[in-house]
């Protein structure tokens, strides 16, 4: 195993919850709901990369910051 880069947590409204998870180089979630997936995937090979996906196409990849930026242009519009 190699150097513990990122640690992730789960948490639901069951009062469920998983802490510590340790990743190197990536980690995802995947929200099931009845056929559909919602997939969060953050890597951290080099910058940090989110991907978010809906079933099998990815709607949105691209950096922490394009995300950031991504956010607050919608909230603007």
């Amino acid at each position: 195993m190699g150097e513990i880069r990122m640690n992730a947590e789960v948490r639901t409204d069951y009062e469920c919850e998983v802490t510590g998870l340790p990743a190197e180089r990536w980690g995802e979630v995947v929200f099931k709901i009845e056929d559909e997936e919602i997939v969060f995937e953050v890597s951290v090979e080099k910058d940090v990369i989110v991907a978010i996906m809906v079933g099998e196409n990815t709607t949105w990849k691209g950096t922490l910051a394009g995300l950031k930026q991504l956010i607050k242009d919608a909230h603007k519009a």
